[in-house]
């Protein structure tokens, strides 16, 4: 048996393999906003989700939170996805578009998450939020800080 790699050790594509695979322990948000890791490839994240009336603002349309931390998820885990063993990232800047209302009873929606570019100090991203017909529900960017462990 092969011993497990060390967090440092491990490429981002590693880290974010293990984390959404039955080993390892994906982020807690996936579980509060109720969404989960549909593909994962370098430079390329997408999540599944399905808002439900936990997710409702006061006029009864799912929170503009909603998509934007599915759109701030997929998009910095691309990001993740690129980075060297060592590395670790946060967002500096997130830009986010909504296109039109969530509506309660929408049904499942992805968010997919692709790099734009991939630097030493630096990277950035775009993301698309589409329903299960492919509508666009949101876009955005985003700027990410590329640091050591």
């Amino acid at each position: 048996m092969n011993a497990p790699i060390p967090p440092k050790e491990m490429t981002g594509l590693q880290a974010l393999e293990m984390a959404f695979s039955n080993a390892g322990t994906a982020a807690s948000i996936g579980r509060t906003l109720n969404f989960s890791v549909a593909h994962v490839e370098h430079g390329r994240v997408d999540f599944e989700g399905e808002p439900n009336e936990n997710h409702l603002n006061p006029l009864k349309t799912v929170h503009g939170g909603y998509a934007a931390t599915l759109l701030d998820s997929c998009m910095g885990c691309a990001v993740h996805s690129t980075l060297p063993a060592g590395k670790s990232y946060t967002t500096l800047e997130l830009k986010i578009n909504y296109i039109r209302a969530m509506r309660p009873g929408i049904g499942k929606v992805r968010a997919i998450g692709k790099v734009i570019h991939a630097g030493r100090s630096t990277a950035t991203a775009e993301g698309k939020l589409v329903d299960a017909e492919g509508r666009l529900i949101a876009h955005g960017t985003t700027t990410c800080i590329i640091m050591d462990m």
